[in-house]
């Protein structure tokens, strides 16, 4: 039997007692709403983190970049560059600058490249340094071209300007390397300049090796040539031009054993790569014509390229076999390889790019809300 006590205790008014359940069911929905508000707000801080749309994408720096920069600036494109793991490109390697418009003095290259970011960044680039790590390009016209910065930050471009160069090839010897920008060079035309009327040496048997050591015998005394095998692999005219001219001595079997002298260079070190015999002659400067490699293998099973690397362009355009994607500077241009046309095609590159987006109406702003909400 329960006592009218114990029933006065156990007994609570169904009123009350739903008045109460109703409080814990509000207060447990509050809990879990402002839990989910702060999860929400979470995914929010990450989309809009890792996830970033933009009109113009530059991947790479140096003079293309740059100039590409400065342009799309200028047409309100809001550009955003990764200048890649050599803000500036080959440039930032080179003493003097003496061949680019505008510099009655010259000006070194690192300065030079200061200088035209400062420029790019005072239209409203925004520069970051970084690498683009992978990228998934769109086919279609109008598409969405996806990439990935760093190894994480992910963009989506509406066009998309490669300006990543070429890299030089050298022997990497230790000697070499250390006198880079002292008295070794890998541009004859760039720097031959400074070597007027001196002993020089150039390595190479191709092409590339054979016109500048043409170009290097008009200004220097005397060019050495060194040709790793017993005969050249440039065209029979460039071989008759090399064979023409006096000043060129051509050294075959022979290959560069150690670069001499400590701030600058004063001499070199050739071997006979048949017989083993050593020879030193007296030099200032070294040129290396082997090859250039272009920074594209980013770029491969996407874009179309020639044999070496070369990105292909339509016409005289900057334009690639992908719509919204433009490719400047020496990643492109095998042919000349100078900073002035490097420029030249970043201009036209920026203005590729915004005719492109004319013809297609961005869409920046009318999707740039679902990353800001």
């Amino acid at each position: 039997m329960v006592s009218s006590y114990q029933q006065s205790i156990c007994y609570i008014d169904p009123q009350s007692r739903n008045k109460t359940f109703d409080n814990l069911i509000v207060r447990f929905l509050l809990k879990k709403l402002l839990l989910y508000k702060r999860r929400i707000t979470e995914l929010i801080d990450i989309m809009s983190d890792k996830i970033e749309r933009v009109k113009t994408l530059i991947i790479g720096s140096g003079p293309a970049g740059y100039t590409a920069a400065i342009y799309a600036a200028r047409a309100d494109l809001k550009p955003v560059m990764y200048t890649g793991m050599e803000p500036g490109g080959q440039l930032t390697t080179t003493t003097e600058v003496d061949n680019f418009p505008g510099y009655a003095e010259g000006v070194d290259g690192p300065t030079m490249m200061l200088e035209l970011q400062q420029q790019a960044e005072r239209f409203g680039t925004e520069v970051r340094i970084g690498m683009i790590t992978a990228v998934e390009f769109s086919k279609e016209k109008g598409g969405i071209h996806k990439i990935t910065a760093d190894g994480e930050k992910q963009i989506e471009a509406e066009t998309v300007i490669i300006s990543t160069g070429a890299t030089a090839k050298y022997l990497n010897i230790p000697s070499e390397q250390r006198l880079r920008g002292g008295g070794v060079s890998a541009c004859a035309v760039c720097d031959g300049f400074f070597y007027k009327g001196q002993d020089v040496a150039i390595v190479g048997a191709g092409d590339t090796a054979a016109e500048e050591a043409s170009y290097l015998a008009n200004i220097c005394n005397k060019v050495t040539m060194l040709v790793r095998k017993d005969q050249m692999r440039a065209s029979k005219a460039m071989q008759h031009r090399v064979n023409s001219l006096k000043n060129i001595e051509i050294r075959y079997n022979t290959e560069v054993d150690e670069v001499l002298g400590e701030q600058v260079v004063e001499g070199l070190r050739m071997v006979n790569n048949q017989t083993g015999k050593k020879e030193d002659i007296t030099i200032t400067g070294l040129f290396i014509a082997i090859g250039h490699k272009p920074n594209t293998d980013i770029f491969k099973d996407q874009l179309d390229m020639d044999e070496t690397g070369y990105l292909i362009t339509k016409g005289k355009s900057t334009k690639t076999n992908l719509p919204g994607v433009f490719a400047s500077g020496d990643a492109q241009d095998k042919e000349y390889r100078q900073a002035v046309t490097a420029a030249g095609t970043g201009c036209m590159a920026a203005l590729d790019a915004e005719r492109y987006l004319a013809t297609i109406g961005s869409v920046e702003e009318s999707v740039a809300g679902q990353y800001k909400l």
